[in-house]
């Protein structure tokens, strides 16, 4: 029954141009631009473009599948009337939820492995065995983490419009805050301050540590890592209270 249902979203998801062009062609297209442009350019820790930019935009399909496909396909299916006629289907609602994780766990797991692929094959990215389980390892616990956050965030939506132009601006001000567009300290002042509240920001930032093997217990880590948990932690707190609101 997983299985079915699993093929049907994945049918569904195929058939979303406005998903696919913002997850699944923009990030990958984007990276090959700028590898064109900073290619050469030394980073933090005397990392070069690949090392540095393959983990953020893996980071950055994660996040635009998740906060697109997962997060705002549950305004879509609430406004729209398909969350009642989920209800009322023989489909137990836990296989449909779960159905919709291992999509975007599937989907996002794709991203990370043609970002890589083009990584190898266009910028002689290094390639460390035991660095890619690690990797992987912790890209999975991010996808949790968005996971979580995109539910309790979108479960506050009730106008499918409303939505829509938050998640558009939304990217935007990832992408910037995020480290994805150039380094933060490029930026003018007021992004470098505001990239500090961007949780997408810290997970890139260790995303690109783990990736290179250097990411060590310092301060800076552990107050990015107890935001992100702080984070987390309201957003199972508004999943349970606008699903007792439902009740």
């Amino acid at each position: 029954m997983l299985a079915t249902q699993l093929k049907y979203d994945f049918l569904m998801f195929s058939r979303e141009v406005f998903y696919m062009f913002f997850t699944i062609i923009i990030p990958p297209v984007t990276y090959i631009f700028m590898g064109q442009l900073y290619g050469e350019m030394t980073y933090d820790h005397g990392l070069n473009y690949a090392q540095s930019y393959t983990p953020s935009f893996i980071l950055l399909i994660t996040f635009t599948v998740i906060f697109f496909a997962f997060g705002f396909d549950q305004v879509n299916h609430r406004i729209t009337g398909v969350e009642k006629r989920i209800r009322l289907s023989p489909v137990p609602k836990n296989i449909l939820l779960a159905s919709s994780i291992l999509r975007a766990i599937i989907i996002t797991t794709l991203g990370y492995l043609m970002i890589l692929s083009i990584g190898l094959v266009m910028y002689d990215l290094s390639f460390v065995l035991l660095d890619m389980f690690s990797s992987y390892a912790f890209f999975i616990a991010m996808n949790i983490v968005l996971l979580i956050m995109a539910s309790a965030i979108y479960s506050l939506f009730d106008n499918i419009n409303s939505a829509l132009v938050f998640s558009i601006v939304i990217m935007q001000i990832i992408i910037f805050t995020g480290g994805f567009a150039q380094p933060i300290n490029l930026m003018p002042n007021f992004i470098q301050v505001s990239a500090k509240l961007n949780p997408l920001y810290h997970m890139n930032n260790m995303f690109i540590d783990v990736w290179n093997g250097q990411l060590s217990l310092t301060i800076e880590t552990i107050l990015a890592g107890s935001y992100i948990g702080v984070l987390l932690f309201v957003s199972v707190l508004i999943i349970r209270f606008m699903h007792k609101r439902k009740i």
